[in-house]
C-alpha cells in the first residue's frame, strides 16, 4: 500500500470504529507474544488472550454509525461488558472515560480528541485500588499527555498519531526499569506492550490507507521475544472477575468492601454497570459480596498457579480440556494439567460457575433454603472461544472431551468454538463427545493424560480416545425421580411410573449417551444391591481399568459401593468425591454414581 498524503482534520464514528478494529487486529496477531511476556502482576500467561477477548467484544457487538459520540459510547459499553483480565478492564475503563468526556458532536477534531483522551486517564487510575507505575497505566498516561502537549501545533490526525505513537514506544521501553519483576525477566510490561500494539494498528490504518472493512481475528503463532520467567510467589491464587448490572452502583463502596479480600483490585464502569477484577483465595465469598450490589451477569475464575505451571512446567504439547461435569478432583486436574470449563448453575436470576463460585456444601445449603429450583446451562460460545484462544498460544494440539451431547449442548458449543479458533490460529482442535458424564468422563481424561505421560502422540491418542469412549459407563442410584423428571431427561411414561410407585431408580446411559431407566427398587438398599449385581456381571466378562464414585451428600452409600467394588475389582476407586452441583441439580440430593472405564 502507498502512504496517504491527504490530511485528516476530523474523525467520524466509522473512522474511529474501523481504526480501533485495526488496533485490535494487531493485538490478535501478537497475543501469543503478549502471553509469553506476561509476568506482572502474576505470571499467568494470559494477557494477550484477555486483551484479544476484550477487543473481540467490540468487534462482535458494534455496528458503527457516522456519529462519533454514539459509536464511542457503544464501543465503551461493549468493551466493558467483554473485558477480561487486569489490562483488559483498565483499557475498557479508559475507553469508557474517553466516551464519557466526548461532546455530542458528529465528528471529533484534534483538540477535542487529545483533551478527551487526557481526561480519560483519570478514569483508568480511579478504577484501580493500588495503581502501579511501569504498567499499561503509565503508557496510557504518558501517551495521552503527549497528545495534549502537541495538539496545538499539529493539524493532521495522521501526524498526531505517528508522533504520539513514538512517545508510547519510549514509555513502553521504560517500563522495564520501573518494575523489578520486569527487569528480572528482561521484558516490558505485557499490558503496556498490548496497548502499544493497539496504537500501532491505528497508526498504520491511517498512514497506509487501510480500507474500512471488517477485521479478521487472526492470531499469529510466532513469539520471538525471549523471557526468563521467574517462579515468583503467587500471593492469591484465583483471578476473579464479574460484571454487575444495577441502579446507582457505588464503585467506591464496593472497592472498600473488597479491598481486604485480595489484591490487584479493579472496579471499572458506571452507575449501572460495573466490571470487577480481583486476585483472591476466596472467589465464592467475593461473589457472595457482589450479589448484594446488583445482578451478576458474568463471572470468571482463573487459577493463576495452574496457569503459571502451564507456562513454566507444561507436561505436554497436547492440551486436554473438559467441562465441570467430569467431577475430577482439583488434585487430579492439577496433577495432569487438565483444563476445565465450568457449566452454569442458576437459582432464579442468581447464577454461579460450577465448582468455582459455588461448591457442593454451599449448593446443598442454598438448595435447602431456597424456594427456587436450580437450573443449569452450558458454557457460552464465548467461554469456549476464550479457552481455546488461550490454549492455542501454549499448545500444539488441543483435545476437548465433554459430557454427552444427548444430555447437554456443551459439546456442540465447544465443537463450534474449536473450529473457529482452529481456523484463526492454525492449531489443530479436536472435540470429542464422550457419551457419558461424571466420573466416566473424568476417567477418559485421566487415561488420555497418562497416555501422554508415556509419550503417546496426538494422532494416536485421538484414535485411542475413540476406542475408549464406548468402554466408559455409569450407574447412578437416585433417591427420587423428581429432579430427573423436571430436567426432562427420562421419558414421560417412565417418569409417570416412577411417580406412581415411588421407586428408587437406577439410571445409566445408552449408546447415544442419553439417560435411560436401567432398573428400579422400592428401597435404597435394594437399589444398591442391584447396582453391585450389575457390576458382578460386568467384571465376569471385562476387566475394569479404573472406577470412581461420586455422590450428592450420601457418603454412607458411596462407601458401601467403594467396599463392594474393591471386592469385585481388587482395587480402590481412583477417587471418591462429591458430584458437581450442576449434576446434583438434575438428579437430586442422595444420588450416588459409580463410573467405570474398561481395559
Amino acid at each position: 500500500m502507498t502512504e496517504m498524503t491527504q490530511k485528516i482534520k476530523e474523525l467520524d464514528g466509522k473512522q474511529l470504529y474501523y481504526s480501533f478494529l485495526a488496533g485490535a487486529q494487531r493485538i490478535f496477531e501478537q497475543q501469543k507474544l503478549l502471553n509469553k511476556i506476561n509476568v506482572f502482576p502474576v505470571a499467568d500467561a494470559d494477557t494477550g488472550t484477555n486483551l484479544a477477548s476484550t477487543m473481540r467484544s467490540i468487534m462482535d457487538a458494534i455496528i458503527p454509525t457516522d456519529n462519533l459520540k454514539q459509536t464511542a459510547v457503544a464501543m465503551a459499553d461493549a468493551a466493558l461488558s467483554g473485558a477480561r483480565g487486569n489490562s483488559g478492564i483498565i483499557f475498557a475503563q479508559f475507553l469508557y472515560g474517553f466516551s464519557n468526556e466526548l461532546s455530542s458532536a458528529q465528528t471529533l477534531d484534534i483538540k477535542s480528541f487529545a483533551e478527551s483522551m487526557k481526561k480519560a486517564v483519570a478514569y483508568a487510575y480511579d478504577a484501580i485500588a493500588n495503581p502501579v507505575e511501569g504498567t499499561i497505566l503509565t503508557v496510557i498516561k504518558e501517551w495521552a499527555e503527549h497528545l495534549d502537549m502537541i495538539k496545538d501545533r499539529i493539524d493532521d490526525f495522521i501526524k498526531l498519531l505517528v508522533e504520539a505513537y513514538n512517545k508510547a514506544l519510549e514509555s513502553l521501553a521504560a517500563t522495564t526499569k520501573k518494575l523489578e519483576v520486569l527487569a528480572k525477566a528482561h521484558v516490558v510490561d505485557a499490558g503496556a506492550k498490548g496497548f502499544v500494539f493497539f496504537l500501532e494498528g491505528i497508526k498504520d490504518f491511517f498512514t497506509l490507507g487501510q480500507p474500512m472493512t471488517a477485521i479478521t481475528a487472526h492470531a499469529d503463532q510466532s513469539a520471538s521475544e525471549q523471557v526468563e520467567a521467574q517462579h515468583d510467589v503467587i500471593t492469591f491464587r484465583y483471578c476473579t472477575e464479574a460484571l454487575i448490572n444495577g441502579q446507582n452502583l457505588d464503585s467506591k463502596k464496593l472497592r472498600s468492601i473488597l479491598e481486604h479480600s485480595g489484591d490487584s483490585l479493579v472496579v471499572a464502569g458506571s452507575r449501572t454497570k460495573l466490571r470487577v477484577h480481583i486476585h483472591t483465595d476466596y472467589p465464592i465469598e467475593v461473589m457472595s459480596q457482589l450479589q448484594r450490589f446488583g445482578e451478576i451477569t458474568y463471572q470468571k475464575v482463573d487459577d493463576m498457579i495452574f496457569q503459571n505451571n502451564i507456562l513454566l512446567e507444561r507436561l505436554s504439547d497436547v492440551a486436554l480440556m473438559t467441562d465441570s461435569t467430569s467431577d475430577l478432583p482439583k488434585e487430579l486436574t492439577d496433577r495432569y494439567q487438565i483444563h476445565v470449563v465450568p457449566l452454569n448453575l442458576h437459582f432464579g436470576e442468581t447464577y454461579f460457575l460450577d465448582r468455582l463460585t459455588i461448591n457442593p456444601e454451599k449448593f446443598y445449603e442454598r438448595l435447602e433454603q431456597s424456594d427456587i429450583s436450580p437450573t443449569t446451562s452450558q458454557p457460552s460460545l464465548k467461554d469456549f472461544q476464550n479457552k481455546f484462544e488461550y490454549l492455542s498460544t501454549h499448545y500444539k494440539n488441543i483435545f476437548g472431551i465433554h459430557l454427552s451431547s444427548g444430555l447437554s449442548g456443551t459439546f456442540g458449543h465447544s465443537e463450534i468454538a474449536g473450529r473457529e479458533v482452529s481456523a484463526r490460529t492454525g492449531k489443530p482442535v479436536k472435540v470429542f463427545d464422550s457419551k457419558v458424564l461424571s466420573g466416566a468422563l473424568g476417567l477418559l481424561l485421566v487415561r488420555a493424560a497418562r497416555a501422554l505421560e508415556k509419550g503417546m502422540q496426538a494422532d494416536e491418542l485421538s484414535s485411542k480416545i475413540m476406542e475408549w469412549i464406548p468402554k466408559a459407563g455409569i450407574r447412578v442410584s437416585v433417591q427420587t425421580l423428581k429432579y430427573i423428571i423436571r430436567s426432562g431427561r427420562v421419558s414421560p411414561m417412565k417418569s409417570f411410573i416412577g411417580r406412581t410407585l415411588d421407586l428408587k431408580p437406577i439410571i445409566s446411559l445408552d449408546k447415544q449417551g442419553k439417560a435411560m431407566l436401567n432398573s428400579k427398587s422400592f428401597t435404597e438398599k435394594s437399589c444398591s444391591r442391584k447396582v453391585i449385581r450389575d457390576f458382578e456381571r460386568i467384571v465376569r466378562k471385562n476387566k475394569i481399568w479404573e472406577y470412581t464414585i461420586t455422590h450428592a451428600d450420601n457418603l454412607e452409600t458411596a462407601n458401601f459401593y467403594a467396599s463392594e467394588m474393591e471386592r469385585l475389582t481388587g482395587k480402590k476407586p481412583l477417587y471418591l468425591d462429591h458430584a458437581s452441583p450442576v449434576l446434583v441439580s438434575n438428579t437430586g440430593p442422595g444420588m450416588v454414581c459409580v463410573s467405570y472405564l474398561l481395559e
